[in-house]
């Protein structure tokens, strides 16, 4: 009698919250490494959504909501930005009405109410016979990737994010592009902030960990930076800039500023509702804090919010090298059948961690070493004995 062909093991793969340069490669490096060892792969869309609003019962939602991944499909997708397989900021475990399909409305009795969905999560995976998940985010994407493994699913987490903030790990995808994107913008404004002899406020993102502005602005030797740990005083920063306006012989001067900075006793500048994970809109920081140093100082300002130009477009060759190499730590991890774990560059070091661990604490900038609170300016007091990017 023959006997039946041995059933393959299958990996679903999926990114979630804001995309940002890398992505791309670590889904194909994915794939071609998950084929090469015999594994299929799953892609799930738009996140955690796709796996929220596949209906089972309903084989028209499978085109919508996932598809198989082969090397053929997946072969020239790391030459661009973006994400492959499309994102969202969904969280399963606290879902509104308004972000269900129909199918999923029956239990919802009030028009706010918040449903954990994490049991629909589950069973889908079991339908669609996942082995394994590899969900590739942030703190909020993978924050419900450890909620499964909680409940025993098998999980592999690779984190991505533009500011850097992951506990437990020196480096996110995305980080790198976000910093060069950044210096390079930084170096392009100087021509026009030096032809009008100016004050440049350059935004860029980062909500609650300032390393984009710190770093950006001590590799492209702006004169201050503000960021998301330190309340500034107004007063004192046009004190500052315009000694620097002075001290320069073009008669200009820059400052980069995080997202979520905040001047001193005020508030983050947020806007919109709320999403999933409890995050309301940042921006305007730097447009309200130009707006301030032009009434102090009387110079003109210029304002410049990177914003989205931070994220848009193909991965340097860092980002695409993690990329490359946390997937096939995933891929390794997979075959030894090693779960719960994020994989991480720790000192350096490609390693990997508890899942658990992106809970246990915050990223921030390392003040103390880093940065100089009384200038508003990096300080980096010692570079030996430090990874590569500074902490």
């Amino acid at each position: 009698m023959k006997k039946s062909a041995k059933k393959k093991q299958t990996i679903a793969i999926l990114t979630g919250g804001g995309d940002v340069p890398g992505l791309n490669p670590c889904i194909k490096a994915l794939v071609y490494r998950a084929s090469s060892e015999g594994i299929r792969v799953l892609g799930i869309k738009r996140g955690w959504a796709g796996l929220l609003q596949y209906n089972p019962d309903d084989p028209e939602t499978a085109d919508s909501c996932f598809k198989e991944l082969e090397p053929a499909e997946v072969r020239t997708i790391d030459r661009s930005g973006g994400t492959y397989l499309h994102t969202s900021r969904t969280n399963p475990s606290a879902i509104k009405i308004n972000q269900v399909p129909d199918f999923l409305k029956k239990p919802f009795k009030k028009k706010n109410e918040i449903k954990d969905l994490t049991t629909h999560i589950l069973k889908n995976l079991e339908i669609l016979e996942i082995d394994a998940i590899i969900p590739i985010g942030g703190d909020d994407t993978l924050s419900f990737g450890e909620r499964l493994h909680k409940e025993g699913f098998p999980v592999i987490a690779i984190p991505k994010t533009m500011d850097n903030d992951v506990f437990g790990t020196d480096f996110c995808i995305g980080f790198s592009t976000a910093v060069t994107r950044g210096v390079g913008f930084i170096h392009a404004l100087r021509t026009c902030t030096g032809s009008h002899e100016r004050i440049a406020v350059i935004e860029l993102f980062g909500r609650y960990c300032g390393e984009t502005s710190l770093i950006s602005a001590y590799l492209a030797g702006v004169e201050r930076a503000l960021i998301s740990e330190v309340p500034f005083d107004p007063k004192r920063l046009a004190e500052l800039i315009m000694k620097d306006k002075k001290d320069n012989p073009k008669n200009y001067a820059m400052i980069t500023i995080s997202e979520g900075a905040k001047m001193t006793g005020g508030e983050m500048l947020l806007s919109g509702e709320t999403d999933a994970y409890g995050h309301r809109r940042l921006g305007g920081i730097g447009e309200e804090t130009g707006a301030i140093l032009k009434e102090l100082t009387g110079e003109d300002v210029l304002n410049q919010r990177l914003s989205y130009l931070m994220r848009s477009g193909a991965p340097d060759s860092l980002d695409l090298m993690v990329a490359v190499n946390y997937a096939n730590m995933a891929i390794d991890l997979f075959i030894k059948g090693t779960f719960g774990r994020l994989v991480a560059l720790s000192r350096g070091i490609y390693t990997d961690i508890p899942l658990s661990t992106i809970t246990t604490g915050q990223k921030r900038v390392d003040i103390r070493e880093l940065y100089d609170v009384e200038e508003y300016r990096p300080k980096v007091m010692h570079v030996g004995g430090k990874p590569m990017f500074l902490y």
